[in-house]
């Protein structure tokens, strides 16, 4: 797209890049012409769209813990990032439950960690801190939480998301001032799905991992809603605030939620039955023995103040989310060698999509 010329041959450094969604923007940073450096702690699923897709070969990738805060210093001075994307997390509700501390360590004090690396920087720098629609105190809303709307988090992750953005605004308040040379965006994003992530207890990845073994996959709550929306659109919406952010230092401290505008709110359900009729000869039941712990009914993003001012929005229907996903899991288990091929297709499929509409 004409917009992201702005990060051929920018130095750009991911955290969190082995993950579902730091691999989708890794690999759409390289077909920019980004020179990118990644760090992470490990690669936590298998299969791996990082590990699947050769990554580690394409680019300049380190394991770091984002707990160690020298290590992330010592990168950060001798990398001198252009652009930095935060995607560094725990980011599962369930795993939150069994390990708490180890939640709060990486999602809070990750997050500290990263803004006191960042003070280390002397040259122009613009960093997006990917959080989550989770950080909002979940009240039910039907109207789509505002990005000024009261955080909260009734289960550790989400109190780790929030306790993060406290974090964040802390320091932007008290360090990274207007005129300052780092300027720092917050992205929310919703619920995402698409290609390539095998985490456990997550609806789409435990349906492939189950019909790829032909087995009847379960399902925990099969009515709850959530704001579906395809990783490419969540990833596409960094992007765009990182290069609006980088020209424009009045968003410096901005918030912005990135989330589908569908109308309707469609249920776990839905999706399944979308993708069931793309995968031949497959069964799900209910979960009756699924577990107790909360998990929230509705989450819904209002999108409104991104697409007044980042001119964003997104552009795939229900649907369309749900086929692009289903189509690159099958092709995985159909052709697992040319998925990076596919995987750069369907980003530049959606690059076009989403010039047309915004």
């Amino acid at each position: 797209m004409i917009f992201f010329k702005r990060f051929k041959n920018k130095k750009v450094l991911v955290t969190g890049h082995t993950g579902f969604k730091g691999s989708w923007l890794t690999i759409w940073l390289k077909i920019l012409g980004a020179k990118v450096l990644g760090i992470s702690n490990g690669v936590l699923t298998n299969p791996s769209i990082f590990k699947i897709t050769k990554l580690e070969k394409k680019i300049d990738s380190r394991k770091v813990d984002i707990r160690n805060l020298k290590k992330l210093k010592k990168i950060f001075l001798s990398f001198k990032p252009d652009f930095v994307f935060h995607l560094a997390a725990q980011s599962l509700v369930q795993k939150s439950y069994k390990n708490p501390l180890e939640t709060f360590e990486t999602n809070s004090l990750g997050t500290l960690n990263i803004l006191e690396a960042l003070r280390g920087i002397k040259k122009k720098c613009t960093v997006i801190l990917i959080t989550s629609d989770k950080s909002y105190k979940n009240l039910e809303l039907k109207r789509g939480y505002r990005e000024n709307d009261i955080l909260g988090g009734l289960d550790p992750y989400s109190a780790s998301k929030g306790s993060a953005e406290l974090i964040i605004q802390s320091y932007i308040n008290s360090y990274y001032k207007k005129k300052n040379k780092i300027l720092i965006g917050v992205a929310r994003a919703g619920n995402v799905i698409g290609g390539g992530d095998w985490s456990t207890n997550r609806l789409v990845p435990d349906c492939v991992k189950s019909w790829s073994k032909k087995q009847t996959v379960l399902l925990r709550n099969p009515s709850s809603t959530r704001p579906w929306q395809h990783v490419l659109e969540a990833v596409g919406g960094y992007l765009l605030f990182a290069m609006k952010l980088s020209k424009n230092p009045k968003l410096h401290g901005e918030v912005f939620n990135f989330g589908p505008n569908n109308k309707n709110n469609f249920s776990v359900i839905n999706l399944v039955k979308i993708m069931k009729a793309n995968w031949k000869n497959v069964a799900w039941k209910v979960d009756k023995n699924r577990s107790k712990l909360y998990e929230s009914k509705l989450l819904k993003l209002n999108c409104l103040k991104a697409k007044k001012i980042l001119n964003w929005k997104s552009v795939l229907n229900f649907k369309e989310t749900a086929n692009m996903t289903i189509n690159w899991y099958r092709k995985y288990y159909n052709s697992s060698e040319q998925i990076l091929d596919y995987t750069k297709k369907q980003i530049l499929k959606y690059e076009k999509i989403m010039q047309n509409k915004l």
